[in-house]
């Protein structure tokens, strides 16, 4: 773990706080003999989580790592990451999520050779089914309850509307009727968004969900929930993205402003943005004055910039900023192959237009759709997600064993190390644990309920006592998920 550096003198660090991702993965089944498909989504979720059922008789269970992996609505694979207050142990844990899907999908796919069913078990961290259904990443921040959150919580969503230009994660949007041609745009998810600020989800998706859920003391924290990210390959973005945010709710709370900056129109600003790769759309504030993404972007930045000049900030905190820059610029000269190797849009256009050049193809290609399908597919130990990293192609921030070490290790630093801890040692010694993200109790009544109120906090005499009582039977090892 690293170790916690005093400030230099005149300079305070950054407000420490929680933050974690949500990940929803679209799940096929291919058919290995070119025929239909042998199992529909549903059917393939249940044989990708049979192994999950049979070993805890649930398909909603905490890992030793401290994050949740469970079945979603719409069939849909979910894994969160624990709660996180470095960039490093989320990129780690977004990743470990990549590692423990491509697993179960290894599991499955085993599992329908034996049996001979002709197909493989595919999961995709995109935003997009083939019928053009959505589904979402969504981030989640902790931040003190005090008076007037909300309306600084307003002022992110230009921030939210236009940071596709950086983080988005790349779409070619073809037209089903064939009137317009096919284009290549910055996100998938901007297009599927419906309101800026709201308690709905699926129905009308904001771009901040406002539900009052904290998992936490509610009279001291609430939880922030974003629901417009994009799913991320390239853990260039992932960091911008996250990084980005942590560095605007200090920049709020620390009595900074952004309302100058409201949009007159979010939602048609969200897809005037989507659709013009050259970040210079005019979009209109809600005073009557017309800025650009780009312009808004680089006005974000210049105030979190100055605001930084008096903060010891972590080195990824530093990289975030540097990266914030350095995509700013690419936008500015039009080089997206400035930022190939550590933004995904920028990646999959590189990608795409290398494909086109080759073969002597247009967008609408289907064999364009299956590459792009191909960079979001995580369930292949040798994928080409996998194969851009060791080319040098796509940027490693967080290697390959600290991921791993993440599926079974959660953060040392917040509270999901105390789950973790407890969730280990009750699988190990075959005991009933009920979990969820505040609360820990074992099944059988011989302990009251543990109540872990504060995500900051990673040491509990209660959780100690919890691990005593959980150590009273023989060990009987348990193969974990």
């Amino acid at each position: 773990m690293t170790q916690a550096v005093p400030p230099e003198p005149g300079r305070r660090s950054l407000t420490r706080r929680v933050f974690g991702v949500e990940t929803e993965y679209g799940i096929t089944c291919a058919s290995l003999s070119g025929g239909p498909a042998p199992l529909d989504a549903d059917h393939a979720a249940r044989e990708l989580f049979a192994p999950v059922v049979q070993q805890h008789r649930s398909t909603s269970v905490f890992t030793p790592g401290g994050a949740r992996l469970y079945l979603d609505v719409g069939s849909h694979p979910e894994y969160a990451t624990s709660e996180c207050d470095r960039l490093e142990d989320l990129l780690a844990q977004d990743r470990a999520g990549e590692l423990m899907m491509a697993e179960l999908a290894a599991q499955a796919n085993a599992r329908l050779a034996e049996q001979g069913v002709p197909g493989r078990v595919h999961l995709l961290k995109n935003n997009l089914d083939s019928q053009g259904s959505g589904f979402g990443c969504h981030e989640n921040y902790l931040v003190h309850r005090r008076a007037g959150f909300w309306n600084d919580a307003r002022t992110l969503v230009p921030h939210l509307v236009t940071r596709q230009v950086l983080v988005g994660a790349g779409h070619v949007q073809v037209d089903p009727t064939g009137q317009r041609p096919a284009r290549y745009v910055f996100s998938q998810r901007a297009d599927q968004m419906h309101d800026a600020v709201s308690a709905a989800t699926t129905r009308a998706r904001p771009l901040i969900n406002t539900r009052d859920e904290p998992h936490a003391d509610a009279e001291r924290f609430r939880r922030m929930h974003v629901i417009v990210g994009d799913s991320n390959i390239a853990q260039g973005s992932t960091l911008l993205k996250v990084g980005q945010m942590d560095l605007l709710l200090d920049y709020l709370e620390q009595g900074g402003d952004l309302s100058d900056l409201a949009l007159a129109e979010p939602m048609r600003a969200i897809r005037d943005t989507c659709h013009d790769l050259s970040a210079r759309a005019r979009l209109e504030l809600a005073d009557g004055r017309t800025i650009t993404p780009l312009e808004l972007q680089e006005e974000h930045l210049a105030r979190v910039s100055a605001h930084c000049e008096s903060l010891e900030l972590s080195p990824l905190h530093q990289e975030v900023l540097r990266l914030w820059r350095r995509g700013l610029e690419a936008l500015r000269t039009q080089d997206p192959a400035a930022v190939s190797t550590e933004l995904d849009w920028a990646a999959k256009l590189m990608l795409v237009e290398r494909y086109q050049a080759r073969n002597r193809v247009g967008l609408e290609d289907p064999r364009v759709a299956r590459l792009l399908l191909a960079y979001h597919d995580v369930s292949a130990q040798d994928g080409l997600r996998v194969r851009l990293e060791a080319q040098g192609l796509l940027r490693r921030v967080v290697d390959e064993a600290a991921c791993r070490h993440a599926l079974d290790h959660a953060p040392t630093t917040t509270r999901a190390h105390l789950r973790g801890l407890a969730v280990a040692r009750a699988r190990a010694r075959r005991k009933d644990l009920a979990v969820d993200w505040v609360n820990l109790r074992l099944e059988d009544g011989s302990t009251p309920t543990v109540a872990l109120r504060d995500p900051l906090k990673s040491t509990d005499a209660r959780v100690d006592d919890l691990l005593r009582a959980i150590e009273d039977e023989p060990v009987r090892t348990v193969p974990s998920v």
